[in-house]
């Protein structure tokens, strides 16, 4: 291995490489958006060679494209308490993270990066990331959190960032800042007070654009699905029982919609639940159900309309393939999926439903599904660089590998 005080940087050496870590302790969330942005960089720059670090046991379901791979990680959960453990290994937390840890490292160490992307949590899962951050800064790879439109209600999000360290590792660790969504949308770091010249280095990229595969879903779709119906989708689905549950009853109710609906429960969802709920979906005629779709964009597609807890991944996709859709956010433990779909719909793009302030009624879920069907379009709303994510990204990949690499400090003390 070069000596981290080498004098050419990486970019003259070598085709660029970039690490992307996503921690995906629950859901599929951070898996998605980072396998979207890694198939556009090597898209993008075929040569360029991507990694994506995660915890996810889904992972290997996924496609990605020529020159991305991926290295798993110990998994870890989250439990009804709000607490984590280890997914598979009978070890405990601290060991758990301890091997993440020291993988992590050892994978920076071993791939050098040019750039090194971190999705959403500036210090990794209970800091997981750190170490790697400390190496990494020393040989000169350019250091880049991504973070998503919203994150949380400023009242949780500054206390739980003081906490983990996560605003003063923002400071001092990273080059650029990507929030993937607009500025006029929602500032998802306002409340931080960060110093003017970490403000500088944020850049609003813009929703990221999904497409369809090129390749088919090997699903078998319901006939369900030959006719106009709606889409349910929860992403992973391990905490979309709520939702699930509102629109079946909404089915079952004396004057139900008249558009039927396709299912999608997600990976995550829970089996005594799903059992559950297949009982009560084989008893109407206008409900079906699917267990898990890893090529989604084929189903979204095909879908007149979209009903969603509103996910990022999820709303980008709304917005890439132009769907009516109707917003059903969680709002606990965190209001985030709130905020996005109260400014979604501020803007024209989606209409919500949310038991936040009212009551979940079958009534209220019915009317809500049946006026879906003339729902404006979010195309029909002019929102000036709204899916330009993608693109932005690239830009901002390009400039940092073909640019002349900045001396690391070791080498500028020299």
């Amino acid at each position: 291995m070069e000596p981290l005080t080498a004098k050419s940087p990486p970019w003259r050496q070598r085709a660029s490489r970039v690490v992307i870590y996503s921690h995906d302790t629950f859901g599929l969330g951070h898996l998605r958006r980072s396998r979207a942005i890694a198939n556009a960089i090597v898209e993008e720059c075929p040569e360029t060679s991507v990694v994506i670090i995660s915890g996810s046991p889904v992972i290997g379901n996924f496609e990605f494209g020529s020159g991305v791979d991926y290295i798993r990680i110990p998994g870890v959960t989250k439990l009804p308490d709000g607490d984590y453990r280890s997914l598979n290994l009978n070890v405990d937390l601290d060991e758990a993270v301890g091997l993440r840890e020291a993988l992590i490292l050892q994978a920076v160490k071993s791939f050098r990066p040019d750039v090194f992307i971190v999705d959403k949590e500036p210090t990794g899962f209970r800091g997981e990331v750190v170490p790697a951050l400390e190496y990494l800064e020393r040989t000169g790879c350019h250091l880049v959190l991504g973070i998503r439109d919203v994150m949380d209600e400023p009242a949780l999000l500054v206390p739980e960032w003081e906490r983990k360290g996560a605003r003063d590792a923002l400071i001092r660790y990273y080059d650029e800042i990507w929030v993937y969504g607009l500025k006029d949308v929602y500032e998802p770091l306002a409340a931080l007070d960060l110093p003017a010249d970490v403000e500088e280095r944020i850049t609003y990229t813009g929703y990221l654009r999904r497409e369809v595969p090129a390749t088919p879903s090997l699903m078998r779709y319901p006939k369900i699905t030959r006719q106009p119906f709606i889409l349910v989708t929860t992403g992973g689905g391990g905490d979309g029982d709520d939702l699930i549950d509102w629109v079946i009853s909404a089915y079952e109710a004396e004057v139900g919609p008249e558009m039927p609906a396709v299912i999608l429960f997600g990976p995550f969802v829970n089996r005594d639940q799903r059992r559950n709920f297949m009982e009560r979906i084989a008893r109407q005629p206008k409900l079906d159900a699917m267990s898990f779709d890893n090529k989604i964009e084929h189903l979204m597609e095909k879908a007149t309309a979209i009903v969603a807890m509103g996910g990022y991944n999820t709303f980008c996709e709304i917005l890439s393939f132009d769907k009516r859709a109707l917003i059903v956010p969680r709002t606990r433990p965190r209001l985030e999926q709130h905020i996005r779909a109260v400014e979604a719909e501020r803007l024209g793009l989606v209409s919500m439903l949310s038991d936040y302030t009212e009551p979940r009624t079958p009534e209220r879920m019915a009317e809500a599904l049946r006026r879906l069907a003339t729902q404006p379009r979010p195309s029909e709303v002019t929102v000036p660089g709204m899916l330009d994510g993608l693109d932005r990204v690239q830009e901002r990949l390009k400039a940092l590998t073909q640019s002349p690499a900045y001396l690391s400090a070791s080498q500028a003390a020299e």
